[in-house]
C-alpha cells in the first residue's frame, strides 16, 4: 500500500460530526499507552501525523484520519487509565457506542494488547463488547520486540486464552521498531478497501 496522502479531517464527539462521505473506517481501539498513536503514525508512513504523549489519556475525542483520500482510520479515547474521572470514562463509552451502533462503513477494528503482559480486564471487557456487536476485530499485540522469540508462542497462547479470540479474527504481532506486522496490516486494509 502506498501513503499519498493523509490528513486528520475531523475530531468528532457525536453522530453529527462523522464524515459523510462514506469511506471504509477501521476503528483503532487499546488500552491507554498501548501505542496507539505510535501504531497510527507508522501505518500511514508519517512521523507526527498522530501525537505520541508520554502522558496517557490524552486522546479525548474521535479522530479521524483521512487516508489516500480512500479510507479512514478513527482513533478513539484509550481505556483503563486511572487519571481519568469515571464520569469522563462513562462519556468515552457512550461516545463509542454511538459511534459503533451508527457506522455502516466501519469494516474492521484493530485492538491493540501490549504484547508483554497478559490482557487486561478492561482488554477483555472491550473484546466482549466488540463481539457483542458482532464487529471482525484483529488483535494488534504492540511492542513484541521487548519480548524474546522463545516467550512469544507463550504470549500469544495467553493473548488467545485470556480474550477467548474467536474464530475468523486474527492476531497480528506489531512492532514499531521492526516494522514487523505492517504490511500485513496493510494487507487488512486493502481487502476491505
Amino acid at each position: 500500500m502506498k501513503i499519498n496522502s493523509v490528513e486528520m479531517t475531523i475530531s468528532a464527539v457525536r453522530q453529527s460530526q462523522y464524515p459523510e462521505d462514506k469511506n471504509p473506517e477501521f476503528l483503532l481501539v487499546g488500552r491507554s499507552n498501548v501505542g496507539k498513536s505510535s501504531f497510527i503514525n507508522c501505518i500511514i508512513e508519517r512521523r507526527q501525523a498522530a501525537r505520541v504523549s508520554s502522558k496517557p489519556g490524552k486522546t479525548q475525542t474521535l479522530n479521524f484520519y483521512n487516508v489516500n483520500n480512500s479510507f479512514y482510520l478513527v482513533d478513539v479515547p484509550g481505556y483503563g487509565y486511572a487519571s481519568v474521572s469515571k464520569e469522563m470514562q462513562a462519556k468515552f463509552g457512550k461516545m463509542i457506542e454511538e459511534y459503533i451502533e451508527n457506522r455502516d462503513c466501519l469494516k474492521k477494528v484493530f485492538m491493540l494488547v501490549d504484547f508483554r503482559i497478559k490482557p487486561t480486564q478492561d482488554d477483555l471487557l472491550m473484546y466482549n463488547f466488540l463481539k457483542y456487536y458482532n464487529l471482525p476485530v484483529t488483535i494488534v499485540a504492540t511492542k513484541v520486540d521487548k519480548v524474546s522469540k522463545n516467550d512469544r508462542d507463550k504470549q500469544i497462547k495467553l493473548i488467545n486464552e485470556t480474550l477467548n479470540v474467536q474464530e475468523g479474527d486474527e492476531l497480528v504481532l506489531f512492532s514499531i521498531k521492526t516494522k514487523l506486522g505492517k504490511s500485513e496490516i496493510h494487507k487488512q486494509i486493502e481487502e476491505l478497501i
